[in-house]
């Protein structure tokens, strides 16, 4: 069977798998980057399901899926607002990064070394969290072939990603690698990125049905992302499995 696992990749990440749950480390651009990646996802799902209670475990009851979880940057907060959480990853390193932090933080995760097309569950999830990987993974057509029938029906998928734009390879290849240093230089190669309409059509020849579409923007001057109507770096598409 085709592979959705770039060994390159997996490599690359389990190089730099201590640094997870390091703020200032490696992975700082997606620490900062979270908090606004939490607010768009949860609010959607309140939206998608109905959910009036404003309470600590409002995902309670609901099965959520992190693909490419990496150390669990957001496995982590999911578990904490009620939802039953697997992650998996392709790298057995972040695998165990992310189950010592977990478990020093008495979170219940089900973290599994495994690719999406592995898992023999079909139609188990109520929520599928695809962020920032699809531009990490060898075959995207089968990747997200696996995450349809991995989704219940009806359920919803955060797909994240970068756009393939001049804006893009100015401001995530060469100024956040290059410039400001904030990721390892080859952390990204941008012909992988897709455009949003490349995405979007991928998905809907998949049967999903596209709910919302939003850009994540980052203010220099105010160190601080926000939620945008502009697609041309960061962007997430909120889909639904028809």
């Amino acid at each position: 069977m085709t592979s959705t696992i770039n060994k390159a990749e997996i490599q690359k990440f389990s190089k730099l798998a201590d640094e997870w749950w390091n703020p200032k480390g490696k992975f700082k651009p997606l620490h900062m980057f979270n908090p606004i990646r939490i607010d768009y996802i949860t609010k959607k799902i309140k939206q998608h399901y109905i959910i009036s209670n404003k309470g600590n475990n409002f995902l309670s009851g609901l099965e959520i899926l992190d693909i490419g979880c990496g150390g669990g940057l957001i496995s982590e907060p999911m578990a904490r607002l009620g939802a039953s959480v697997t992650g998996i990853d392709a790298s057995k390193k972040n695998i165990e990064i992310a189950k010592i932090h977990s478990k020093k933080n008495n979170l219940n995760i089900n973290y599994k070394n495994i690719s999406p097309e592995k898992l023999l569950e079909k139609e188990r999830y109520d929520i599928i969290l695809n962020l920032e990987i699809v531009e990490h993974v060898n075959d995207v057509n089968l990747y997200l072939k696996s995450c349809y029938s991995l989704l219940k029906k009806g359920g919803i998928m955060f797909t994240a990603t970068l756009n393939r734009s001049f804006t893009s390879y100015i401001k995530a290849i060469i100024g956040a690698e290059y410039i400001l240093r904030w990721l390892p230089v080859g952390t990204h190669d941008w012909n992988k990125f897709l455009k949003p309409e490349e995405l979007e059509k991928i998905l809907n020849n998949k049967e999903f049905i596209t709910e919302d579409v939003k850009g994540f923007n980052y203010n220099l001057i105010l160190n601080k992302w926000k939620l945008s109507d502009d697609l041309s770096v960061n962007y997430v598409i909120c889909s639904r499995k028809n």
